[in-house]
């Protein structure tokens, strides 16, 4: 496969007469990271499922590296075991693969916790120990299945951090499945989308990371994406500028009208009031008050 990881060619899959995938086509280079994207029910999951051996296909080539594994939703911990165990399990026993198990809790930040028990830790911690147990088999295809969804925003953010890290650091080739559009422009090198059984976009993000969700880029691919998942942002209200005037607010007794130009006699003018009686004219007011704006992303 050279330098090719993941070669899938006309790919099928079909449940009760529906193809989820029909004549699929997708190319992950070794040490790419590639984020699928899609609707609940498009076949994100399935494609994920048979490249991890995991569910069968009903046409179609698909060749995948020998060593790969998977980060799903839930970290699926053994309760019986303590996290070190954990990370190393069904791995030949020895002080070689505890030292291997040791480092990796130490790249995700929980050697500390080698000897706790499953039901000790927080969803993040537990999430991380499943991610170490993927990575101490040094796959050539991490397969990640929306491993961030049960979590926390801030928690999720850090974790998001951590995958890319380690991942720029062992260099697998990487699916993730996702349905944060955000999440998918922030880590990977292409992000993907599948709709109708095969692939309607597949782009390369061309932003240096750190990334940035305000750089114009991000937020332009970020509208594209969502517009390729039938989502689409609401227009932007009106915003009212000071030169149009707000009858719901009083005006300020401080601040006179801004002088007109001389144009000879004012027929408008009113008689001198008495000291401390005098109101400004409403109509030639500039109200120091207008409304807010703003845009929302559903």
């Amino acid at each position: 496969m050279n330098d090719t990881a993941v070669h899938v060619r006309g790919l099928r899959r079909v449940f009760a007469g529906r193809a989820v995938l029909d004549g699929l086509d997708l190319t992950i280079a070794r040490g790419e990271f590639v984020a699928l994207l899609g609707a609940s029910g498009s076949g994100k999951t399935t494609l994920l499922r048979i490249l991890g051996a995991l569910d069968r296909t009903d046409g179609g080539t698909v060749l995948v590296p020998g060593v790969r594994t998977i980060v799903f939703q839930e970290p699926r911990l053994v309760p019986s075991k303590k996290v070190l165990a954990n990370t190393v399990v069904a791995m030949p026993r020895g002080a070689a693969t505890r030292e291997t198990g040791l480092r990796a809790l130490r790249e995700v930040g929980l050697a500390s916790h080698a000897d706790a028990w499953p039901g000790t830790l927080s969803g993040g911690e537990a999430q991380r120990v499943a991610l170490a147990r993927a990575l101490v088999r040094r796959p050539e295809l991490l397969l990640l299945d929306e491993p961030f969804a049960a979590l926390d925003a801030l928690t999720r953010l850090k974790m998001q951090d951590l995958v890319g890290e380690l991942c720029r650091r062992h260099r697998p080739a990487v699916l993730l499945v996702t349905h944060d559009v955000d999440e998918a422009v922030r880590l990977a090198d292409r992000v993907a989308v599948l709709r109708d059984g095969h692939l309607v976009t597949d782009e390369t993000v061309g932003i240096a990371h750190p990334r940035d969700p305000a750089h114009p880029a991000f937020a332009a691919l970020r509208r594209r994406l969502l517009g390729d998942l039938g989502v689409h942002q609401q227009p932007e209200r009106h915003v009212l500028t000071p030169t149009e005037p707000d009858t719901e607010h009083e005006p300020d007794a401080e601040h006179e009208p801004d002088a007109e130009p001389d144009a000879g006699p004012d027929v408008r003018a009113k008689p001198p009031s008495p000291p401390h009686a005098h109101e400004p004219d409403r109509e030639a007011r500039v109200p120091e008050a207008h409304e807010p704006t703003g845009a929302t992303l559903s």
